[in-house]
């Protein structure tokens, strides 16, 4: 699950072939500029290279752009991940375990990265118009490194609104995250975005 969730985080095909590049990187500049914190629901699918349908999945989240996140998995079963700004902690109930990872090593160049990071997305990221389908406009991100899990990451807007990512990974898998009744900009507790692990859980990693 702590892969998957590494996907959460542009878009657009224009009509003039000169400037889709351009107008893409514009609605992706609009997104990061105008969305500090965001709120709302996901469901997550996940797909093998055959397309045999492997997981299901959905839960809440909310993002304070640039560094703080809260996904909480409520179905099939419970899971919380949570960016502090320094650290990520994934907490399973189920297991009773926390795992801790310093935010640069669990982010670097995931897809959390380009929904909750900062607005220097080519620096880590090629951009490239994937047209548009399914009444979305999308965006294909790959990273420039190939050190990470994934192969691309496509993402589809409606207007300026991310409504659906797409993350193709190592093995051939992809997970689709849809997400629904998006709150932008919503006024978020400090408290969200804080992990102490309850007790008696184990607690692995750089705690």
């Amino acid at each position: 699950m702590n892969k998957l969730f590494l996907t959460c985080t542009l878009v657009l095909m224009t009509l003039g072939p000169g400037l889709a590049h351009a107008d893409a990187l514009d609605r992706l500049q609009e997104y990061l500029s105008e969305t500090r914190t965001l709120r709302g629901h996901f469901s997550q699918t996940v797909v093998d290279r055959n397309g045999r349908k492997l997981q299901n999945s959905s839960g809440n989240m909310v993002f304070a752009r640039p560094s703080l996140f809260r996904w909480v998995y409520e179905k099939p079963y419970a899971q919380i991940i949570v960016g502090d700004g320094k650290k990520v902690w994934f907490y399973d109930p189920d297991l009773e375990q926390v795992t801790v990872q310093r935010m640069n090593l669990a982010i670097g160049q995931s897809p959390a990265a380009l929904l909750a990071g900062s607005n220097d997305i080519e620096k880590h990221f090629r951009l490239k118009d994937a047209g548009t389908s399914d009444g979305l406009e999308w965006l294909l991100a790959t990273p420039k490194s190939g050190e990470g899990t994934f192969e691309q990451v496509r993402i589809g807007f409606r207007g300026s609104h991310i409504e659906v990512l797409e993350l193709k990974d190592n093995l051939g898998q992809t997970s689709r995250l849809q997400f629904s009744g998006l709150q932008h900009n919503p006024a978020l507790a400090s408290d969200l975005f804080r992990f102490k692990p309850p007790k008696g859980v184990d607690v692995i990693g750089d705690r």
